[in-house]
């Protein structure tokens, strides 16, 4: 009985042996999987310049760069993923990586670009990528008023593709925006452009 007892406490003592190099061996080849991931690079889209919603995606706007991104890799954009046909889906600033949700298809984009002529000129810092409300004034009603309208919110929320700035002597000078609207607001931007509204461009924050 004694003998019997000695052996079942040796092959037990066995196959402690065992299991702890088999942690062993899991630990080593966990540890050479997280060093061997970290050292592995992908080449993936970065942007060169701002990129606004709704505006093709083209391969002249990015450069190729190598990150180490481990697991999130597949949720930017490598460049065989760039195909035409595609816009930014949100405001791509320069230098980010492009992001696969960043992306979509023209034909699912509910966006356009409108010119605007800005008659309260446009802050310096004001640039492409800027998010800015457009308000407008209503002509006068009538023949016997000669007061424009109160200002009021025509677009709530729209970006900025463009700037174009006129360098000249007069007050009047006004500043052209090209601005990213929902498809939804055009006809109400249309109507006030050609139906005389005075239109200003204005940052987000600030009130006219």
């Amino acid at each position: 009985m004694h003998k019997f007892a000695r052996t079942r406490r040796a092959v037990w003592g066995d196959a402690r042996f065992l299991i702890g190099i088999a942690l062993v061996v899991l630990s080593i080849g966990g540890v050479w999987a997280v060093v061997s991931s970290a050292g592995s690079t992908t080449p993936v889209l970065q942007a060169n310049r701002t990129i606004v919603r709704g505006e093709a995606l083209v391969s002249g706007d990015f450069q190729i760069v190598e990150v180490g991104l481990g697991a999130i890799t597949d949720r930017y954009l490598a460049p065989q993923d760039l195909h035409p046909g595609q816009v930014a889906s949100r405001t791509v600033a320069a230098g980010e990586l492009m992001s696969e949700t960043a992306a979509e298809d023209a034909d699912a984009s509910r966006t356009t670009t409108i010119v605007v002529d800005s008659s309260t000129g446009v802050p310096a810092d004001v640039a492409t990528g800027s998010v800015v409300e457009l308000w407008h004034a209503p002509p006068p009603a009538g023949d016997e008023n000669n007061a424009q309208a109160t200002p009021r919110i025509l677009v709530s929320e729209a970006i900025v593709a463009s700037v174009t700035r006129t360098d000249g002597m007069l007050a009047t000078d006004a500043t052209m925006v090209e601005v990213v609207v929902d498809r939804a607001e055009v006809a109400d931007v249309l109507g006030a452009i050609t139906g005389g509204s005075v239109l200003s461009v204005v940052p987000i924050g600030t009130r006219s």
